[in-house]
C-alpha cells in the first residue's frame, strides 16, 4: 500500500492541473470502489473548484467551492494518470499521454484546467468519499490520526510523549496511524536503520519516565524526516502498483537500506552485519542486528 511519501508525490502531480480548477464532467464507470460511491457523487463534484488539494496521512483531500471536501485514498493498486484534452498545452513532467481508457479507469475528471485525470485501481481498494468541510473533525477516516511527522511541530519531545510508558516495539508504534500519520512498514524499517535503533526496543526506552525526549528519541525523530523527504524527491517507491501522475516510476526503492536486502552486508560504514528479516505484527520487518541497538 503506498505511503506518506508515494501519496505526496501524487498530490504533487495533481496539483498543477487540479487545484484552481473546476470540475466539468466527471464520470463515474464503476461505482464499487472499496465503499459504494454516494448517488449524488457526480452532481456534488461537477461544476466545483477545488480551492486546495492537500494530504493528510495516507488521504487525498481536495476541497471544494461547495464546502465538501473529496477524499481520496489510492488503497493497493490505485493510481492517477493525468492526459490532455486536445487544444489545450501540455503539463510539463506530469504531462502523461494515453491513447484510451484502461478496463480499469473507474473514474475520471475532465478539469477547465484541460487536463483529464483518471482514478486507475485494478483491484479496486482504493476510495473516495465526499465530506461537508465542517464535518472533517468528526470524519472517522481521519479523526484519529497521529500527527504529521513532516509538520514542523513534530519533533523529539512530541514523539517521546507518545512513546512513554508504551511497552510495545519501536515498529509497532512507529507503525500505528495513532501515534505517527503516513508511516509504513517500507519507511518505519529504514527510518530505524538510519537512527541505528532496533525494531524490537520498547518504545518507551526513547522517553525519560517523566516523557521528555532522550537521544534516541532525537535521532529517530531526525531520521524519520530525513528519509520521508529523501523519498518525495525521488517520487516515492515503486514495488508493486506505485506510479507517479505522469504514469513513470517512484526511484525510493534504488536507494533502500535494508528493506528487502535480507542477507545482504549492512550499508552502515564500519559495520561487518548483515541485514536480516523478522516478522512483526505480521508484517516482514528488515534491520541489521550489529548496528541497530
Amino acid at each position: 500500500m503506498p505511503e506518506l511519501p508515494e501519496v505526496e508525490t501524487v498530490r504533487r502531480g495533481l496539483v498543477p492541473v487540479m487545484q484552481g480548477a473546476r470540475f466539468m464532467t466527471v464520470e463515474a464507470r464503476r461505482r464499487d470502489l472499496r465503499w459504494p460511491l454516494p448517488n449524488d457523487f457526480v452532481q456534488r463534484l461537477e461544476g466545483r473548484t477545488v480551492e486546495r488539494l492537500e494530504r493528510r496521512a495516507k488521504y487525498l483531500l481536495a476541497d471544494l467551492s461547495s464546502g465538501d471536501v473529496l477524499i481520496m485514498h489510492l488503497g493497493m493498486s490505485g493510481s492517477f494518470r493525468i492526459t490532455r484534452r486536445r487544444g489545450r498545452k501540455s503539463f510539463g513532467h506530469y504531462y502523461h499521454s494515453r491513447a484510451q481508457h484502461s478496463l480499469h479507469d473507474h473514474v475520471s475528471f475532465l478539469m477547465s484546467s484541460g487536463a483529464l485525470i483518471s482514478f486507475n485501481d485494478p483491484r479496486r481498494f482504493g476510495m473516495m468519499k465526499l465530506v461537508a468541510r465542517a464535518a472533517l473533525q468528526h470524519e472517522p477516516l481521519l479523526k484519529n490520526l497521529g500527527p504529521e511527522p513532516l509538520a514542523h511541530e513534530f519533533d523529539a519531545g512530541v514523539l517521546a510523549r507518545l512513546c512513554k510508558g508504551k511497552k510495545t516495539s519501536l515498529k509497532a508504534v512507529l507503525s500505528d496511524q495513532k501515534i505517527v500519520a503516513g508511516l509504513g512498514n517500507i519507511y518505519v524499517c529504514e527510518a530505524l536503520h538510519r537512527a541505528r535503533l532496533s525494531p524490537k526496543r520498547r518504545a518507551s526506552t526513547i522517553a525519560t519516565r517523566s516523557g521528555q525526549p532522550n537521544e534516541r528519541a532525537r535521532a529517530l525523530v531526525d531520521a524519520v524526516k530525513a528519509v520521508l523527504r529523501a523519498a518525495i524527491e525521488a517520487g516515492g517507491s515503486s514495488l508493486r502498483n506505485h506510479r507517479r501522475t505522469d504514469g513513470a516510476l517512484g526511484e525510493f526503492q534504488h536507494n533502500f537500506r535494508v528493506y528487502d536486502r535480507a542477507g545482504k552486508p549492512c550499508p552502515t560504514p564500519g559495520c561487518d552485519g548483515a541485514i536480516r528479516r523478522i516478522v512483526q505484527t505480521g508484517r516482514s520487518t528488515f534491520f541489521c542486528p550489529v548496528c541497530q541497538k
